[in-house]
């Protein structure tokens, strides 16, 4: 299983990379952009993107760095896979399908994606829906035991390369299936086809050192747009829906809508109940209040 039932793939290529997009629905509904977590692909969608294509344009990337996109080098000061670079991505790659405003739906790192995207382009998001985040400068602002225990691969991975990478590269299985246990999943969800797929792309070393290169700029460049952001009174403009799963860290660790009503005008949420991986634990749920929202 490498992509969504239903669903077609596309390259399409951006000024900084070549982007794989799977895309489902009617080309003239309203668009609506999944952008996929760590450490997994736009698979994660399966449950959900192809109900939304009975309403909508469905587009689901694979983010740079992930999946069958392109995996450039990172760049001075992890300038390559900063979010800013990520949503421009996103942002080329809906034009060129036709869209130059759309719906967004972000889980995970996908979410923090949509964070700068609709931060950089608000005239591009219609409406914005964020899954199981608080800002990335709140969980380094806030880090206690369990936040550390949770989200140790926050800490790993930004470690200098190459020693994520080789250790990361020497087992990546046992990696992949610890953490997808860890975060708390309820249910059926991760069949083995979907957790092979996953691992296919982990066992690419260039893949491994892209998604270290995204958590790298998580510490250092994303935390100073995040910083400028406060510094200049910028806000998310776009009526937003945050998403979170009640057993996960974020669920417990945070007051979730207090951090996002903060830098949100028009927020408003709920919890599912179900660890961090919403779509693929709690697809009714998820699916409920996306098309609810949306």
């Amino acid at each position: 299983m490498d992509s969504i039932e239903g669903f077609t793939r596309r390259r399409l290529m951006t000024e900084g990379t070549e982007l794989c997009v799977a895309v489902g629905g009617p080309e003239d509904a309203p668009p609506v952009c999944l952008l996929h977590g760590f450490p997994e692909t736009h698979l994660m969608w399966r449950r959900v993107a192809p109900a939304l294509a009975k309403r909508f344009f469905v587009v689901c990337p694979d983010l740079r760095g992930y999946g069958d996109s392109g995996k450039p080098p990172g760049g001075e000061g992890h300038v390559n896979y900063s979010k800013r670079a990520l949503a421009l991505d996103v942002v080329a790659a809906m034009a060129m399908l036709g869209h130059d405003r759309f719906r967004l739906v972000g889980h995970d790192r996908g979410a923090r994606v949509s964070h700068r995207l609709a931060i950089d382009h608000p005239e591009r998001v219609e409406k914005l829906v964020l899954m199981d985040i608080v800002p990335t400068s709140t969980v380094y602002g806030t880090v206690n035991q369990q936040v550390a225990t949770a989200y140790f691969h926050w800490f790993f991975l930004i470690q200098r390369a190459p020693v994520p990478e080789r250790y990361l590269g020497l087992d990546p299985e046992t990696f992949l299936r610890a953490f997808l246990r860890g975060l708390g999943p309820t249910g059926d969800a991760f069949p083995e086809p979907v957790v092979q797929e996953y691992l296919r792309v982990l066992r690419d070393p260039a893949a491994i050192h892209a998604m270290c290169e995204d958590y790298r700029a998580g510490a250092t460049i994303d935390m100073a747009h995040e910083a400028e952001d406060q510094a200049e009174g910028k806000r998310i403009a776009a009526p937003t829906l945050i998403l979170w799963g009640s057993r996960g860290l974020v669920g417990k660790a945070y007051d979730v809508m207090a951090v996002w009503r903060r830098i949100c005008d028009d927020a408003r949420g709920q919890a599912l109940d179900c660890g961090h991986f919403l779509p693929e634990e709690d697809p009714d749920g998820t699916l409920a209040a996306l098309e609810g929202f949306l």
